[in-house]
């Protein structure tokens, strides 16, 4: 086999590898990915239903401020009754009507609660935007974690085709060194080395394949894909042109946007209503009434009246709970320690978020250095390729030099699509810090 030829077939070789592409695959994109999860991941479907049982109790809390009505109809018997003297003596039968009924509406307007009604339903409203931002930090979470796996099998296809190439480069080595052997060129020794080297990269292919399979289930699995769904990551994604802001940019965003730190926030405001609830406790209840009742017989009369006695009344009514004095300040005690649990909770998820956002921001110029130093490293790349062809054409190097070249100038564009991969894995670090993914 001359020395063209072969050179010819590696490069054909490696072209193939690198183009090979699996029927059955689906091409999606992260988007693709984070509207299918949104719409069929079971974590968030019990979110969302919590967000709308959440804004229901905003609705039972407003109740509070309707009136309050009651009715009542009763129907008895009633016996005879008799009467004695004081000493008990002259027992006599008192004949009463039997048959008893008694109606009553009664209606109560709350008109001053001491603030229980609009801290109620001002509670539920919190509760309900604490519902809402638990549901956005699970789908930042969900979103992070997907393109975590998503930015993972881009890796991974990256460097199977870097094992299928390394992998056709050393079967056509071998056949070559055969062919040597036949000429007693190249020794027996030699061609063994380089079978337990195509055996160990088969292995590796196939624990990579494993990899694959592994990373592509649980990302179909989460993003509720139908089952037998592969996914192949969308190269457009490495063309897309990302910011460089800077840090107090970054750190501006997430002051607000996080859905954690939103939810910090929150809780404080929901352990201040309590307080204003623990607080009403303790002042009068004001509300209008009004009410009819008609009962029969009429039995205040000796003899009794066998007719029906109706009235109505209207009014204003005034309620205090004297305990409250004494019983509520526990209470109020309490409140006010949760209150400020909650602050010092909302600094310390403040503060475990600048840390991040820093961090982050700090690994994502990272990526961009060393994106740098591997446009170069594939720019010498390709020049010692060329050099090697150059000289393994004049019959100046051998076989495993412009093997070793070539596998140098593949592995160095694989390592540049991978560092492109990072800074799109670390800015999507910084939305996720930042709540903005």
């Amino acid at each position: 086999m001359n020395n063209p030829r072969l050179l010819a077939m590696l490069l054909c070789a490696a072209l193939a590898v690198s183009g090979a592409t699996s029927a059955g695959q689906t091409v999606m994109t992260l988007e693709d990915i984070f509207l299918s999860a949104e719409t069929n991941s079971s974590s968030l479907k019990i979110l969302y239903t919590g967000q709308i049982e959440a804004e229901k109790e905003i609705s039972i809390a407003k109740n509070g401020r309707l009136p309050d009505i009651s009715t009542s109809l009763s129907v008895g018997y009633i016996g005879d009754g008799f009467t004695t003297k004081r000493n008990f003596s002259d027992y006599q039968i008192a004949e009463i009507p039997h048959l008893s009924t008694g109606v009553s509406i009664n209606l109560t307007q709350p008109v001053y609660t001491g603030g229980a009604v609009s801290s109620a339903i001002e509670m539920a409203s919190l509760k309900s935007t604490a519902a809402r931002l638990s549901t956005d930090l699970r789908r930042n979470s969900l979103r992070f974690e997907l393109t975590g796996y998503y930015l993972d099998i881009f890796k991974c296809r990256n460097l199977r085709n870097v094992l299928n190439a390394n992998i056709q480069s050393a079967k056509l080595i071998l056949d070559e060194m055969r062919a040597r052997h036949q000429q007693g060129t190249v020794l027996l020794n030699d061609i063994t080395r380089y079978e337990l080297l195509l055996a160990n990269l088969e292995l590796q292919l196939t624990k990579l394949n494993n990899t694959l399979k592994i990373l592509n289930d649980n990302l179909v699995t989460i993003a509720g894909l139908p089952e037998h769904t592969i996914v192949i990551p969308d190269t457009m994604l490495l063309e897309k042109s990302l910011p460089v802001n800077g840090e107090d940019w970054w750190q501006a965003e997430a002051m607000v946007h996080s859905p954690s730190l939103q939810l910090a926030r929150n809780g404080i405001e929901i352990s201040r209503k309590a307080e204003s609830l623990v607080r009403s406790e303790r002042l009068p209840k004001i509300g209008i009434q009004a009410g009819w009742t008609m009962d029969g017989p009429i039995l205040v009369e000796i003899p009794p009246i066998n007719r029906n006695l109706s009235y109505w009344w209207v009014g204003v009514g005034v309620t205090y709970n004297l305990s409250s004095l004494y019983k509520s300040n526990k209470s109020l005690s309490k409140s006010r320690i949760a209150t400020l649990k909650a602050t010092e909770q909302a600094a310390d998820i403040r503060e475990h978020i600048e840390l991040g956002v820093r961090a982050d921001h700090v690994k994502y110029l990272e990526a961009y250095e060393e994106l740098l130093t591997l446009e170069k490293s594939v720019v010498l790349a390709e020049q010692n390729y060329n050099v090697t062809a150059t000289r393994y054409n004049a019959d100046m190097a051998l076989i495993t030099d412009i093997l070793d070249a070539a596998n140098a100038r593949l592995d160095a564009e694989q390592q540049l699509v991978n560092a492109r991969i990072n800074i799109i894995y670390y800015y999507h670090k910084l939305l996720f810090t930042s709540g903005k993914i």
